[in-house]
């Protein structure tokens, strides 16, 4: 009895432990294919390069942002909804809220659909999937946050990869796990309250481990 109590206690441990407690999924590995755009800001435009790619997308584009408040991109995301893309934007609900500058109302008011996620402390990509389902498949990440201050006074990278539909799933897949997990927005008065220190937030600036 004393080791089925000890088994059922240290379950419960486990169950009840954050993600970053249990033991890591292994690492995907992809094959390299296709091409891949480089993109080192200041010096080179990744907003630019991000406008390029949206309007080449015919299908569906995919957004999970960390912050979000350039308002060409958005304006480009808007367009190419209303042009019949399936556009669906995945934010940090932390970073995005109406009374900063992100451009999260503007999605909302065009009609784009927009999920939050809450589960994670930060949910910190940045990443844009364009067509993922078809031959003309990309995937636009890197440290590039879709803002001014990322095109013009920041150090960053960005890598837009094309041409290989196994890292294009490798991403969808993950974006679509996210999906499951965060909130579809249908108002403003729909975000989840605050979560602050004592809530288990802490910021991402962190101390040293």
């Amino acid at each position: 009895m004393r080791g089925l109590s000890c088994l059922l206690a240290c379950g419960a441990l486990v169950l009840g432990a954050p993600a970053w407690a249990l033991a890591p999924e292994p690492a995907l590995n992809v094959a390299a294919t296709g091409t891949v755009e480089v993109v080192f800001s200041p010096w080179n435009d990744g907003e630019a390069a991000l406008l390029a790619a949206i309007d080449e997308a015919r299908e569906q584009i995919l957004v999970q942002a960390y912050l979000f408040t350039s308002k060409p991109l958005a304006r480009a995301l808007i367009t190419a909804h209303r042009r019949g893309v399936r556009v669906e934007v995945m934010l940090d609900a932390e970073s995005n809220r109406p009374a900063s500058a992100s451009m999260l109302p503007d999605f909302m008011a065009a009609g784009v659909p927009v999920l939050v996620e809450t589960r994670h402390n930060i949910a910190h990509n940045k990443v844009m999937l364009f067509d993922p389902g078809s031959s003309r498949a990309a995937v636009a990440t890197g440290s590039y946050n879709y803002t001014r201050s990322a095109r013009l006074a920041n150090a960053e990278n960005l890598l837009i990869l094309r041409g290989n539909p196994a890292l294009a799933r490798a991403y969808l897949d993950n974006w679509l796990r996210h999906k499951a997990e965060a909130q579809l927005l249908q108002s403003l008065d729909n975000l989840p309250a605050r979560r602050r220190k004592e809530d288990g937030r802490e910021p991402d600036r962190a101390t040293a481990d």
